[in-house]
């Protein structure tokens, strides 16, 4: 069963100033939000193949809609993190079951590579909920230049019957970091970590 898409969401920050310092090249990040309706609201369903399926396919319709909204190459994106907000008729496990067995594949064929897990979060709220997608480098979850979050909200989303599937790709790390550690030209992107 295909996701029963109401809003899709497209956006894109760009950091140009921090501290009164030039950031260059500016930071860019994107995020897609998709508010689907939740096939399983208001009762309980054991097997949630059809979330799975719909997480798969979310996986790789927003991965590609925020590379393209950054309007780099895939080979380009550095970060990548993924959320969902599922509204009240729904539970926790709904969220669980788009985000973990099969998105992650099609976000990282849309960012070409990806070794590294996809950092995630995910909450019941109501509509006008924010939740921040977790950010990590895409290949390596020790370049700690790209730790950091990015809040998602949808005004009118999501509804009792609704969830809201949230992926962002970055171009880069944050402003001006200078906390240490593996530096993003340093990773080697072979185990996920390093």
């Amino acid at each position: 069963m295909p996701a029963e898409i109401r809003k899709l969401i497209v956006q894109v920050d760009e950091t140009r100033l921090e501290m009164g310092r030039a950031v260059t090249p500016p930071v860019r990040r994107a995020l897609a939000m998709a508010v689907i309706t939740n096939p399983f609201a208001g009762r309980y369903e054991e097997n949630l193949d059809a979330l799975i399926a719909i997480g798969e396919e979310l996986g790789g319709l927003l991965g590609d809609k925020c590379v393209a909204a950054l309007g780099i190459t895939p080979a380009q994106a550095e970060g990548y993190g993924k959320a969902a907000i599922v509204g009240e008729a729904g539970e926790l496990e709904h969220a669980a079951a788009i985000l973990h067995p099969k998105l992650g594949a099609p976000l990282r064929r849309a960012v070409e590579k990806g070794a590294a897990l996809v950092p995630s979060a995910k909450k019941v709220g109501g509509m006008g909920c924010a939740i921040d997608v977790p950010l990590g480098h895409k290949d390596a979850a020790f370049v700690r230049s790209h730790f950091d979050a990015i809040e998602a909200r949808v005004p009118d989303a999501p509804r009792a019957n609704e969830i809201v599937v949230a992926v962002s790709v970055t171009a880069g790390g944050r402003p001006l970091p200078r906390v240490g550690g593996l530096q993003a030209s340093e990773a080697e992107g072979k185990d996920g970590l390093r």
